[in-house]
Formats: structure tokens, sequence, C-alpha cells
């Protein structure tokens, strides 16, 4: 862990005045309503407390930070091993698999990462293909050579469907190229079962990283799902790790007022209440552009739950919707101004970003132009965040800032904590399992029937049925 000092500068920050009636009126929570949360912040953060590190309750994430020194000293070896030796490094998974390394990529990465010169990158082109679109497989392979590829699949059943797809037309590249599959072939699954492991065992043992059992996919992105790819892009994990540590630590408090991810689930757990429905992510960083994708995963899998824990019927949750400053303020902004009070914005702001940009002096006869010369455009983006917090505000639009210092593997690990943990206070609130995801298995066993597979002859025939109504087409 970096010394206090280097913690303490790095400490990201929550801005939720623009949540309260001194800047909304009325549209506003008082300082009295939101203490009146204060009991339940209590209860959903002892719920967090009380279950820390339990698998059962697919609440291993928890002790992520803390219990994987080895695992890291191994990942970090096998990247070096894999920086050197490949050209190319292919995730094959979907959702969380995906999402998560797609996210670390974007934010830590060069934004034009696989167009550097090979001796500017120092490492191999990188890839996530999170879907079966045929033509999005098709073209990979015009880009890559198998051969000189390292593919990471990352499934923890070996049954996910898609994954297994996107695996089956790879072996069979290989294979037909002469390649041993188990020299260009690394697998991120369950420890002792499933697929992914007689298969490694068919080929003589492939390298293997572990999946925790306590770990969601969602919930992935610091366990050997996200740190392999990581690290072959260079990251510094150790660093991602210890930011994540310190804000658990910071979120030890109970104090709703103290703790930064409980403050933040309260906030938003009182705006559901009030019927605010929609929660929009926007970060200002072209950088964190997919941190939104991830973050939009973790809420909506986590908290749209139709039952309670003591099994009411109940649908509760937040929609969220992914924007990008300053992009959406000329596409979405005009709506959360101005359409239903039906938001809560969450802006996602640096205090400092990797480049200023000088902005030169010209068009000096032309004032709507002129003005520019002499900033940066590090001025501009974060004056362009404030002014739409601003206006928002003056609309009488909920909205709060979470502000970084700068990004780097220990600001972005803490970020992510934060969010997971936000995530779980506020699903202990709403009095559901946060951490399940039954709404997704209808489709999935519909997806199975349809391609024949054994055993859901049954649900083949509600499909059927399904098939049989009057269709209404235009």
């Amino acid at each position: 862990m970096k010394n206090k000092a280097y913690c303490e500068s790095m400490r990201l920050t929550v801005d939720y005045t623009n949540m309260m009636s001194s800047a909304l009126g009325d549209k506003g929570f008082t300082d009295k309503a939101l203490a009146g949360y204060a009991a339940q912040a209590r209860q959903a953060w002892q719920f967090v407390a009380d279950n820390r590190g339990k698998d059962e309750l697919y609440m291993g994430w928890t002790e992520l930070p803390y219990n994987q020194k080895e695992i890291v000293a191994d990942i970090k070896a096998t990247a070096k091993k894999i920086r050197k030796e490949f050209k190319y490094f292919v995730v094959l998974g979907i959702g969380g698999s995906a999402l998560g390394p797609i996210m670390a990529f974007t934010a830590l990465s060069h934004l034009h990462y696989n167009d550097l010169p090979d001796k500017v990158r120092k490492g191999p082109k990188f890839f996530v293909e999170d879907n079966v679109d045929p033509v999005r497989m098709h073209d990979l392979l015009d880009v890559i050579d198998p051969k000189k590829t390292c593919f990471n699949v990352v499934s923890k059943s070996g049954a996910t469907s898609e994954t297994m797809a996107q695996y089956l037309v790879i072996s069979d590249l290989l294979e037909k190229a002469g390649v041993d599959l188990k020299n260009n072939l690394i697998f991120t699954t369950d420890a002792k079962k499933g697929n992914l492991v007689k298969i490694s065992e068919s080929l003589g043992g492939v390298k293997s990283y572990v999946l925790p059992d306590g770990v969601g996919g969602r919930f992935s992105e610091l366990c050997p799902v996200g740190l392999l790819p990581a690290a072959v892009l260079g990251i510094d994990i150790s660093l991602l790790l210890d930011g994540a540590a310190y804000m658990d630590k910071l979120c030890k408090q109970k104090n709703m007022y103290k703790n930064p991810a409980l403050l933040s689930a309260v906030l938003q757990f009182a705006a559901m209440q009030q019927g605010k429905n929609i929660g929009v992510m926007m970060p200002y960083s072209d950088n964190l552009k997919y941190l939104a994708d991830w973050y939009a995963q973790l809420w909506a899998e986590s908290l749209g739950k139709n039952k309670t824990l003591d099994g009411k019927a109940c649908n509760v949750g937040q929609t969220p919707v992914k924007a990008l400053g300053v992009t959406d303020q000329h596409s979405q902004v005009q709506l959360y101004a101005e359409g239903p009070y039906d938001k809560v914005i969450t802006f996602l702001s640096l205090g400092k970003y990797k480049y200023e940009m000088p902005i030169p002096h010209g068009c000096r006869d032309i004032p709507d132009v002129g003005f520019l010369g002499g900033h940066t455009m590090e001025e501009l983006i974060q004056a362009e965040n404030k002014a739409t917090a601003f206006a928002l505000m003056q609309a009488g639009r909920m909205n709060y800032t979470v502000t970084l210092p700068c990004l780097n593997a220990f600001t972005l690990g803490e970020l992510l904590f934060y969010f997971e943990l936000q995530t779980a206070y506020a699903g202990a609130m709403l009095n559901i399992d946060t951490f399940n995801q039954p709404g997704v298995e209808n489709g999935k066993k519909a997806t199975f029937a349809l391609l024949g597979k054994s055993g859901y002859e049954a649900k083949k025939a509600e499909i059927e049925s399904a098939d049989a109504l009057q269709k209404y087409t235009v």
C-alpha cells in the first residue's frame, strides 16, 4: 500500500451540493430529510460488513484487494511472457468478463493504443470480443494472426454460449494452422469444475487462472478476469488493488457522512423513493467513456429485481444511462434539463488530465473564437463540466459530482471499489439480493432451446406456442 500522504492526495471526492435543497429548492433534499435515512444506511453498512467475503452470497469480491498476493505475482510473470512472445492478445468473454477489461484498457492505456508503432506500444495489440456478431468475429480475423495471438478465454462454467462459440471458432483455426492449442490459450475459469477445466485436461494442461466462487462477473475486474489483461497492457495491477484497498478503508465508517460510497448509495436510494428511476453516468473524460458501460451492468444487473430478500414481490431498480461529456451536452442534456424530473446525473470529473493541450491564440478579430486563445483544452472541458452541473442545478435537476484528482491505476481501483460498495449498500437498502441475476436466465434457456440443446425440449415447446400467436407486423 502507498503511504498515507500519497493516498490522501489521490482521494476521490463526492460533491452532492446539487442534490440538496440549498441548491435545488423544493426539488432537493433538506438536511433533515437526508438525515432521516441514517438508520437505514447504518443497517445497509452492517449487512455488507457482516457478510464480507462470504462466497455463498457472492461477496468474495470484498476481499480481492487483500488476498491475491501470490496470484498477482504469477499474473505479472505471465503477462511479461505474453508481452514478449505474442503480437496480439484477445479476450474471449461477455458481460463483466469483457466490460471490465475494456474499461481498464480505455482508462489507462493510450486512446489509440493499437495504432501505436510496436516500439512505442511495447506490448501486444489488444482486443476484446464481447459479442457473437459474425461480422465482428470475421473482421477481427482480418487484423490478427491467430498463430501470433494469445487468447484469454473467460467463463466460470465453460458453458457460456457466446464465449464458447468464440472458443470453438478460434480453436478450430489454431488446430488447422498446426498450433499446439495450449501454447496460445489461457483460461480464466472455475478452480476444479466446468467445461474449460475438462478442455484444459484434454489439451495437456492449459495455463489457467481461477475466477473465485464468491465473485460474480460484474464484480470481477479486480480478480484475474481483469488483472491479467491489465497486466498484459502494462498497467500496474498492484497499484490498482492498492486503490481499491484505500477506498475500502475509507468506507469502514458506519456514519454515512464520512463514508463516500454509503452516502452516494443513500442519495440514489432516496432519489429512487421520489421516482428518480433513471441514473445517468456522465464522465468528462474519453478515457472513462467505458467506465459508464461497466457501471451500467453493475447497477442494472445488481438492483433490477422483482423479489425482496424475504420473498415479497417488488419491481425495483434504477435504469442506468450512459453519457459522455462534452459530447452528450450536444445530444442528451436538452432532455436532462427540460424533460421529466425522473433522473439523477452522476458527473465523473478529473482534477487533472494527463495533458493540458494549450489552445493557441488566433482569430482575434472574431470574438466567438478568439476568447479561447491562451486557455487549454483541459480548462475548457473542466469549465463545460462545471457549467453543465450548474445549468442542471438551476433547472432543478438532481446531480452530483465524483472527482478523481487524476487518472491512474490507484485512482481507478479506488473508483471501482467505490461503485461496487455503493451498489452493495443500495441493494441492502432496497432489501434485495444484489448479487444474483435470475432475470437473465430465461433468455439463456430460450437460446439453448432454439439451438436444440438437449434437456430444453419443454422450453422449445413454449417458444413454438408463442410463435403460433397472431402476429402484428408492419
